[in-house]
């Protein structure tokens, strides 16, 4: 078996730190959001309408991967301050507890796309067209609930030991699976029947349900170092159950309502028309590459700050976070002036329309701009808040933002106002800018740097 343990004090430096934690996480989003880009490079050559659909259908997918990422994310701040004193024991509890409910949320989320595909589809476009092509996505990819409840709280726990390149590689392996397939698929190509949309739909169950297959084998065949007697994963107290949920569930809901409102911002573009929803998509695909890994910083601060507050060091935490957060915004600052400089040509990867390419390019430009001040308050809330249990703060200023000003702006904009898309998307940022403020406010008020696990 694996023995883990966190570095102590002066073994490394801050930066030696952030890249072996970090480096990982940001190659897997990066990696990811590569793949992400070739699919929907993939359906859009089928047409808009296509790409459109996709990416409508993909929202409710978005919506519960944001659940998962919010409980985890509670969760894992114990499982990091646990890191922090060796205690291996009370990581497996911890993990229990989020695999259980985190499967009970898939089943819920599964029951949803398999019955009611429809209605899914119907919450976020009117057209009659869209949601006919999208019914059968949905239904067909309902699957991948069920298997996500299990792989993101295990993708949680080995971040939070700190074994972030054992995702990297599985995410390696699963998202190529799924590339090829789609490209197989979608096309028919190399005597693969031709499959449209739902070749992609297939693409997606085989790579998720090899993820989950290659996890179980790592930890628990493989005997990893967070594996271990049945009974230590469910050998739960009742004072740890109620202390990780009162952590967990205002991150869920932080996340569920943020991702629910994000999805009604596709809800106001998507009734904008099918080419606007389409320069979104494909502006959302492309800005993934630049942003999410970036956004890997949050959960960089988040392990390590975690393990600092478990050991006690709350000035250090602090300094941290500090140094982490200047480096994040410095590489998103760098990472918005390539966007805004090369948008022009990353949108003809998309076969649009002249006016397609138009509403692109301008979207991305806006995403460049306002990077470093998203980079800057997911960095905050996910890595810093969370890292010291501060969560129901950091769910109010996160959701409240999004609910108050974000979504009316993208409603009034888009249905009212009746102003182009890129527009709107300009008009959802000042959700971001007001947030900038308030999240630095409560960064340097300290009071976020906690120890739960003192008593435990």
């Amino acid at each position: 078996m694996e023995r883990l343990g966190p570095p102590q004090g002066g073994e490394e430096n801050l930066l030696r730190k952030l890249v072996r934690v970090g480096l990982p996480i940001a190659g897997q989003s990066l990696f990811a959001s590569s793949l992400s880009l070739i699919d929907n490079l993939m359906v859009g050559h089928l047409g808009e309408a296509e790409l459109a659909t996709v990416g409508l259908a993909g929202q409710f997918s978005f919506v519960f991967w944001m659940v998962l990422y919010g409980f985890t994310g509670g969760t894992i701040t114990y499982m990091a301050q646990f890191f922090g004193k060796k205690d291996m024991a009370s990581i497996r509890r911890v993990i229990g507890i989020s695999a259980t409910f985190s499967f009970a949320i898939g089943v819920v989320f599964f029951c949803v796309s398999f019955f009611a595909p429809g209605a899914v589809m119907g919450i976020f476009t009117n057209i009659p067209e869209i949601i006919e092509m999208g019914k059968p996505f949905v239904h067909r990819t309902a699957v991948i609930f069920l298997t996500l409840g299990i792989v993101v709280p295990l993708t949680a726990s080995l971040k939070a030991t700190q074994q972030t390149h054992i995702p990297l590689k599985i995410s390696v392996v699963a998202f190529s699976v799924n590339t090829v397939l789609g490209i197989l698929l979608i096309n028919g190509f190399f005597g693969a029947p031709k499959m449209g949309i739902m070749g992609a739909a297939a693409a997606i169950i085989v790579s998720r349900c090899l993820e989950l297959a290659l996890y179980l084998i790592v930890i628990f065949v493989r005997k990893n170092a967070i594996a271990g007697p049945l009974r230590e994963f469910f050998g739960w107290t009742r004072t740890l159950v109620l202390r990780v949920l009162a952590n967990a569930v205002p991150t869920m809901a932080n996340e569920t309502l943020w991702a629910a409102g994000t999805a009604l911002y596709s809800a106001a573009y998507g009734r904008m028309g099918v080419t606007e929803f389409a320069a979104v998509q494909a502006g959302n695909t492309i800005f993934n590459i630049f942003s999410l890994a970036c956004f890997a910083i949050g959960d960089a601060m988040l392990i390590l700050c975690g393990e600092q507050l478990g050991r006690e060091e709350k000035n250090a935490a602090y300094d941290t976070a500090k140094r982490i957060l200047k480096i994040g915004m410095l590489i998103a600052a760098a990472c918005g002036a390539v966007l805004i400089v090369t948008a022009q040509f990353l949108v003809k990867l998309f076969n649009f329309t002249d006016l397609g390419d138009h509403y692109a390019i301008l979207i991305l430009v806006v995403y460049g701009v306002t990077l470093f001040v998203k980079v800057h308050n997911a960095s905050i809330v996910v890595g810093a808040l969370r890292a010291g249990g501060d969560t129901r703060v950091g769910m109010l200023i996160d959701i409240g933002s999004v609910w108050c000003i974000g979504v009316p702006l993208a409603f009034l904009g888009a249905l009212v106002f009746g102003v182009p898309v890129y527009i709107v998307v300009l008009l959802v940022q000042t959700e971001e800018i007001v947030k900038f403020f308030v999240m630095r406010w409560r960064f340097r008020s300290r009071i976020w740097l906690k120890d739960l696990v003192e008593d435990l």
